[in-house]
């Protein structure tokens, strides 16, 4: 049984069950990359993700504390949220903006 947790206006599932991704046609979402980096980013809109690869710390502007996403989370960014991803291990996933 996947679990989902929210921290920081985050949520995370991890290791969501393979047919919530059918359904959701997460295979078919366009695909995103980068290498081991540290950049702000803002989400005009809401955002879904599920990662395939890597590990970043997401950092909510003006929070003391981060939020770790890894390959197999299946995570949700709320519209206008502001932070800074610090990828540590290059970061391969399948996203849709709301």
């Amino acid at each position: 049984m996947s679990n989902v947790t929210e921290k920081l206006g985050i949520k995370i599932e991890r290791n969501p069950p393979e047919d919530k991704l059918t359904q959701l046609g997460v295979r078919q979402w366009p695909k995103w990359g980068c290498p081991p980096s540290k950049f702000p980013w803002t989400y005009e809109s809401k955002e879904t993700c599920y990662l395939l690869e890597g590990k970043v710390k997401v950092t909510p502007s003006g929070a003391n504390e981060s939020v770790e996403i890894a390959a197999g989370d299946f995570v949700e960014f709320p519209k206008g949220m502001s932070c800074t991803w610090d990828v540590s291990v290059a970061v391969d996933k399948h996203y849709n903006f709301e």
